[in-house]
């Protein structure tokens, strides 16, 4: 199984903090946000990892290379200086994540869920999300939840997306049907979200999901990345865990 790592966003609610760094550079613990999660997903036995690049892209290649010190092999996918967005940055990445489906996550996001299972897991319709409870800053969520597992764009009670997902490529297709006008890069590449195809995915009764109810954080504000730096260096924070033998 491939991954993707998204890590295209100008990360402008950390203000000056990200001026001059990408946010997925950032320091927690003595190594950077997408560092703890190339970690992880090498710890989950997930060694093939396509990153995507915009606005100070080239700190993120120049830190990571071509993943060997890691113990695993980066592509990168250049989206130039405006990024593509959730929906245009997978689509414009597909090329290097090839026919099965994978594992996407932000670089921002810390969560201690075991991604093991994601390697398994049978995939029933276009995605599985991971759901997270409500956090303060996104109190009306995203999606529910129901007994069989498949997601609902309403009804109640709403969960929020973690930003932690496998997907089937085929999750794009159509997606002119909903940006028919898009925005363009300068290199010509649409300018879309994610959303609205879960949305219509889970119309369709073809989104699952589960409720992670461990920590999770969005790390997108100056408080929440101090929050994080408090609970990693007040406590013995995240640790993580190697794949079991054999896989």
């Amino acid at each position: 199984m491939r991954a993707l790592i998204f890590a295209a966003g100008h990360g402008k609610r950390m203000g000056a903090l990200s001026r001059h760094c990408p946010k997925p550079l950032l320091q927690v613990a003595g190594k950077s946000l997408i560092e703890w999660q190339i970690e992880r997903l090498k710890a989950a036995g997930i060694e093939e990892l396509v990153i995507n690049l915009a606005r100070h892209g080239e700190r993120i290649r120049n830190r990571l290379g071509d993943g060997a010190s890691f113990g695993v092999r980066i592509a990168y996918s250049e989206e130039g200086e405006a990024p593509l967005e959730t929906g245009g940055g997978m689509l414009k990445a597909l090329p290097l994540l090839g026919d099965a489906p994978f594992l996407a996550l932000n670089a921002d996001v810390w969560c201690e869920a075991d991604l093991r299972a994601f390697r398994t897991r049978p995939l029933r319709g276009l995605a599985h999300l991971m759901l997270v409870p409500n956090p303060p800053h996104h109190p009306t969520g995203d999606f529910a939840l129901s007994m069989d597992g498949l997601l609902r764009a309403t009804g109640l009670p709403r969960h929020t997306f973690a930003g932690i997902g496998l997907y089937r490529p085929e999750i794009l297709e159509g997606w002119p049907q909903l940006f028919p006008e898009p925005p363009r890069s300068a290199r010509g590449d649409p300018i879309f979200p994610l959303g609205p195809l879960l949305r219509r995915a889970a119309e369709a009764g073809l989104l699952t999901g589960e409720l992670f109810e461990g920590f999770w954080l969005d790390v997108g504000t100056p408080k929440r990345l101090a929050a994080l730096r408090e609970r990693l260096e007040t406590s013995a924070g995240w640790v993580q865990q190697p794949p079991p033998s054999g896989l």
